[in-house]
């Protein structure tokens, strides 16, 4: 990992974390969003001896985070995705002989098991975000777990989460160890709005998108249901932002593959913040940009 890698709080136990693997076949890690536990963890375990040789599977929830997350850790080591780190989604690909760390959705991970059975050149299967809990999700552990009791005794399983109950986790993990870690809190301020029968979402959400932009700095992160109202809204707020230092970026999985990369990775352009939208629910605002700062892009708003 390059000496150069932010600090950042899962790091506090790592060597507990490693430790329990060299012991154990399995692990569950508990650390709230921000702790680090998506882009650390596969690379620090890539570098453990009962990995040599081998991969480590990271099965994301979602295309878009699987390409982001792959594109974080290969930035943290300096190299291009594709090399060390890779990512494997459907429709799309990048991976080499040389990928040591290679994230997967759900469903591709899936489709690996069926065509090796035994997972001979994984090391390591690591399930990020199993809070989501989704079909594909529970299939795919259990898979690995059948793999493992059946097949691969060395075969590591890691399930990593923020809010599942990690105790319960570890019991169907043959008692697993659970190792928890803390994460950074920010100061967060909860403004409900009245909602309009008679108007659609996507004119609301943009009047609320215009009114946080003119009273706080920073970023904004807008959740909406679906690629529809996401591009909706995406047409209202640019008809109604007339300053050019504000940047609207519509992030789904259904987005260009090359265009979604480039909007997680940010505009190289100085700035104060960052705002990205994800395909869900709700509109939500971070004063000062507290986790948008990271990516140092221009203000933006996204739907």
């Amino acid at each position: 990992m390059s000496e150069h890698a932010q600090a950042l709080p899962i790091d506090a136990v790592l060597p507990e974390l490693t430790g329990a693997l060299r012991a154990h076949n399995a692990a569950v890690v508990v650390a709230p969003p921000g702790a680090g536990k998506t882009t650390r963890v596969p690379l620090v375990l890539a570098d453990e001896a009962w990995a040599a040789g081998k991969k480590i599977l990271v099965l994301a929830p979602r295309r878009l985070a699987a390409r982001a997350a792959a594109a974080r850790m290969a930035a943290t080591l300096g190299e291009a995705v594709g090399a060390t780190v890779g990512y494997r989604v459907r429709f799309a690909a990048k991976v080499s002989r040389a990928t040591r760390i290679e994230v997967v959705t759900e469903g591709v991970f899936t489709r690996l098991v069926l065509g090796d059975p035994t997972l001979a050149n994984v090391a390591a299967v690591v399930f990020d975000e199993f809070h989501e809990r989704s079909l594909e999700a529970d299939l795919g552990l259990a898979l690995a777990r059948d793999v493992q009791l059946g097949l691969r005794e060395d075969l590591k399983l890691l399930v990593m989460s923020a809010t599942l109950d990690g105790a319960r986790v570890g019991r169907l993990l043959d008692n697993a160890p659970v190792i928890e870690s803390a994460g950074r809190a920010f100061p967060v301020e909860t403004r409900y709005l009245g909602r309009e029968a008679q108007q659609p979402l996507e004119r609301q959400v943009t009047d609320a998108v215009l009114r946080a932009l003119r009273a706080d700095s920073g970023s904004l992160l807008v959740f909406l249901p679906g690629a529809a109202e996401i591009r909706r809204t995406e047409a209202f707020v640019r008809e109604r932002i007339t300053d050019s230092e504000i940047d609207v970026v519509a992030l789904y999985g259904a987005r260009r593959r090359h265009s979604g990369s480039r909007d997680c990775a940010g505009a190289a352009r100085p700035a104060q913040g960052r705002a990205g939208d994800v395909n869900r629910g709700d509109l939500a605002h971070h004063r000062g940009g507290a986790r948008g700062d990271r990516f140092r892009a221009r203000p933006r708003a996204a739907l």
